[in-house]
């Protein structure tokens, strides 16, 4: 019976985990389609209609959220998306519907304190590894959290203890973890280093340098 229990239990936790994952992507993700950008569901649908310059994901907008109009203030939670068209700024609402028209006036500071990031990108004899530590013996390996060995590493935006990192290899652009685990394949002509990760927990990956698509950490086209 314990056996069984420890089955069932197991399989229980997994299905959460995968869960909490799929709950990190958004409900709603930015689509480029002939120039213009609007905005599909999880299975690919279109939501709202590609007619923008530039489409960002649903997420908080800290200059709004401390707005010295305190009506404003609503407008910076991540129930809104910032969207540009004709050089013109706004945040429309989940139904595409524009509520918001961009005036600097409106905006205040953001008051987040900058986290510098724990693990840097670290040069040597032209090849890029990742440090954790302010001083490295080149003598040994030991020092290194990933020993130089790639053309270029980024890291990006997000979790500081576990962060995601954009590598080249081969000309090629894929991510690694902090421990060299090929998270996403070197695969890609292109990776942006952006906010998608740290705001959706997608990569922005591209095939040929021009038309762009996102990724979760599966490698999973959205």
């Amino acid at each position: 019976m314990k056996k069984y229990l420890t089955v069932i239990f197991i399989g229980c936790f997994l299905l959460a985990l995968s869960q909490m994952k799929a709950d990190l992507i958004p409900n709603l993700i930015p689509q480029t389609v002939q120039g213009k950008s609007g905005y599909v569901n999880q299975s690919g649908k279109l939501v709202i209609n590609p007619e923008y310059h530039i489409a960002m994901f649903f997420s908080e907008d800290c200059n709004l959220l401390n707005s010295p109009n305190p009506k404003l203030r609503i407008y910076g939670s991540a129930d809104y998306a910032t969207v540009e068209k004709d050089k013109i700024s706004y945040r429309i609402d989940k139904k595409g519907k524009r509520v918001y028209q961009y005036k600097s006036s409106d905006l205040g500071k953001c008051t987040s304190p900058y986290e510098p990031s724990k693990y840097k990108a670290f040069v040597l004899n032209g090849f890029y590894g990742l440090v954790s530590k302010e001083k490295i013996d080149l003598s040994t390996y030991k020092d290194f959290d990933i020993y130089p060995q790639y053309q270029m590493l980024y890291v990006l935006n997000g979790d500081i203890e576990n962060p995601m990192i954009i590598a080249v290899h081969n000309d090629m652009f894929g991510v690694v973890d902090k421990k060299n685990k090929i998270v996403i394949p070197f695969i890609y002509n292109d990776i942006k280093a952006n906010h998608s990760w740290k705001t959706a927990h997608l990569f922005e990956v591209s095939k040929d340098g021009k038309e762009y698509f996102f990724v979760d950490e599966k490698n999973k086209a959205y």
